[in-house]
């Protein structure tokens, strides 16, 4: 006898809250009012105003008029917020960047005007120094300042172009500027960024001619250069000459000597670099060590590179290389290295120094592939004894394994050490617990978290509710999901897909068909349109009950919905059909998936091909498994060929089947041999 109706009864038409809207509409009033005073002074400093007025025939003078006296209050930070809004109009940048100089150098050479300006001409650029646009910078009374040009040649050699830059470099005295370092520290970094070291050496070597003199600038780009192309032994010649000129190098100068040893394999000679900054009193910062530690796994391989970092780390107190330390654990827990990364946490520990929450997770991560359980929460366990307390993902990472492992009673405890350390800060942060939970089958546990939430004064949202009715579903326990539900509609929430989705297959799951039929029936009362995934639940039930009938409507309602059915729609009636040994219909819808452009994936060949051979029908088989192997997607595996082989050897093929195994045994060894 078929149940009552589901869903009329348990999703009752709720009014909408109207004390909510008032609110809403009060606060807004409210907001109105008040802001009003608020959006016209605003509106002179509106930087969407700014832009537009540049992009304007007569933009000096509108721009001129509207911003001068704000400007002068509003600072930098306002052109670099006008900057940011031009950034898609790069000559506008130009514009701007030229009127905002005129006030001031603090507007040409303020640090995060020229990036925002730099960013702008290198993501959109180039912008090149024709005459027009000296024409137009003139034409306002303004000059291509250097403070421009050096921004220009930067974005330049950005993008390749360093070629460029050197031609405006040579026709400087037509823009009324003279070479100064700083003109030529720009056109040779430039030239080193784009790969032209040897253009930027011939502008260091014309340096002197034009009464400019080196600074710590234009050695570190020269180095940077011949140490990007492995020329270590320039770079050093290029340092002592910078001593000699009374230049000390400074912590980029080591860092890019340090990088550029361990590019060329020289591990110990960049070891030598770091201990020598070190006595001339420079302190490395975290891009030296981390240029050393990922530059010798990168040269040395992962275990060489260890006992030599390792062994020279414990030479030298621990908390002067924190950052050394980091950036080793971080290579050995991304290498899977994790026996060896908790060993250097104990030997950091004996020392005296507690990981931060951050490299902890790092570790425990690597550590919960590769180690065993239990181990993992002994380290957990001692981090947290040692006054460390571990991030919201360790706790979970943590806890899905426990649950995997049915380690129930671990899991609360480390959910109520969870609780105590203040992790759950958000709904979303309960709604992933809550997830965890019951993709784990723990769906009472997870309830009790909710009950956590809201004592915690956070309310249950609908992710919240489709989680819970998602877990009973799966667990078939249908009445605890409609007593969910219920609560979900009590609260103001409407249904989703994703609530009778997971309804449907709860149903499904307790056979209870008719139900689950009527519920999707209710679907488009309540405005909610299926998905795939929601027809897919259905046309499994169906097959698995017999019915395959009714799933093969459901697949053709499918397309006449305008849904694009995927591989598992057309696998499980194709199965079914092949239980019920109706291999023709197996393969019309075979032949219609293709059609309808839907992949088969292995399951689909493999049912198919096996349900051909139990019937014997080996040249269908062999026509499918050619079309299986032709696709680069999948292979066909041994049992797919045993098949084939099984039937010719039943209908008395032997040399056929014979050929079948050499070509098998050849591919396996072929597979082994690239293995």
């Amino acid at each position: 006898m078929r149940s009552r109706r589901l869903l009329p009864n348990l999703l009752p038409r709720l009014p909408k809250p109207t004390y909510l809207s008032a609110q809403i509409r009060q606060r807004s009033n409210l907001s109105a009012k008040s802001g009003h005073d608020a959006a016209e002074s605003a509106a002179a400093a509106d930087p969407a105003r700014a832009v537009s007025l540049l992009a304007e025939r007569n933009w000096f003078e509108r721009i001129n008029s509207e911003f001068a006296a704000p400007l002068r209050h509003l600072g930098p930070r306002f052109v670099v917020r006008a900057l940011q809004q031009a950034a898609a109009e790069p000559l506008l940048c130009v514009r701007l960047y030229v009127w905002a100089s005129r006030f001031g150098q603090h507007f040409a050479r303020d640090r995060n005007v020229r990036r925002a300006l730099g960013n702008a001409l290198w993501r959109r650029g180039p912008v090149v120094l024709s005459s027009a646009l000296v024409a137009e910078v003139q034409g306002c009374g303004c000059v291509i300042s250097e403070e421009l040009l050096c921004v220009l040649v930067e974005s330049w050699g950005r993008l390749g172009l360093a070629h460029y830059a050197h031609e405006v470099f040579v026709q400087m005295p037509r823009l009324g500027l003279r070479p100064t370092t700083m003109v030529y520290n720009a056109v040779i970094a430039a030239s080193v960024r784009a790969g032209a070291v040897d253009a930027a050496y011939l502008r260091f070597q014309q340096m002197p001619a034009d009464g400019c003199c080196p600074d710590c600038f234009t050695y570190n780009a020269l180095v940077h250069g011949v140490c990007r192309r492995g020329i270590v032994d320039e770079a050093l010649r290029l340092v002592k000459q910078m001593e000699g000129a009374g230049i000390r190098p400074n912590v980029f100068t080591y860092t890019m000597l340090v990088d550029g040893f361990c590019n060329a394999g020289r591990a110990e000679d960049a070891v030598g670099v770091l201990e020598k900054m070190i006595e001339k009193g420079v302190e490395p910062t975290e891009a030296t060590y981390r240029a050393l530690v990922h530059g010798m796994f990168r040269s040395l391989g992962t275990d060489k590179a260890y006992r030599i970092l390792s062994k020279w780390l414990e030479s030298h107190p621990a908390l002067h290389h924190r950052d050394a330390f980091h950036t080793l654990l971080y290579c050995l827990s991304k290498n899977d290295m994790a026996k060896e990364a908790v060993e250097l946490v104990h030997k950091m520990s004996n020392k005296g120094y507690l990981l931060g929450n951050i490299m902890f997770g790092i570790v425990i991560s690597c550590a919960a592939k590769c180690l065993e359980l239990s181990y993992v929460c002994e380290l957990v366990d001692d981090f947290i004894k040692k006054g460390g307390k571990p991030g919201f993902d360790v706790y979970i990472l943590i806890i899905k394994s426990l649950l995997s492992c049915k380690d129930i009673s671990k899991a609360q405890k480390y959910l109520s050490q969870m609780v105590s350390d203040g992790l759950f800060s958000s709904v979303t942060s309960y709604n992933m617990v809550i997830d965890c939970l019951s993709k784990a089958d723990q769906v009472e546990m997870a309830k009790e978290i909710v009950k956590v939430m809201q004592e915690s004064g956070f309310l249950p949202n609908l992710v919240t509710f489709n989680t819970l009715i998602s877990g009973h579903s799966k667990l078939g326990n249908v009445h605890e999901a409609k007593a969910v539900l219920k609560m979900l509609m009590e609260l103001g929430f409407m249904p989703d897909i994703i609530t009778f989705t997971s309804l449907i297959e709860g149903l499904c799951h307790n056979h209870q068909l008719d139900d689950a039929f009527d519920c999707f029936n209710e679907m488009s009362k309540w405005g909610v349109r299926p998905n795939v995934q929601t027809y897919n639940v259905l046309i499994c039930a169906f097959c698995s009950a017999g019915n395959v009938n009714k799933a093969i409507d459901l697949l053709n309602k499918m397309k006449m919905d305008g849904i694009t059915p995927d591989v598992y729609s057309f696998n499980a009636p194709i199965s079914s059909f092949c239980r019920m040994r109706k291999i023709d219909k197996a393969h019309k819808l075979f032949t219609d998936m293709l059609r309808y452009g839907v992949a088969p994936d292995s399951y689909t060949y493999n049912t198919l091909i096996k349900a051909l051979c139990d019937e014997r029908r080996v040249d269908e088989a062999k026509e499918i498994l050619l079309s299986m192997e032709s696709s680069s997607c999948i292979a066909a595996n041994q049992h797919t060929h045993w098949s084939v082989v099984g039937a010719l050897t039943k209908i008395g093929h032997f040399s056929e089947a014979g050929e079948f195994m050499n070509k098998l045994h050849k591919r396996n060894a072929h597979l082994g041999s690239s293995a």
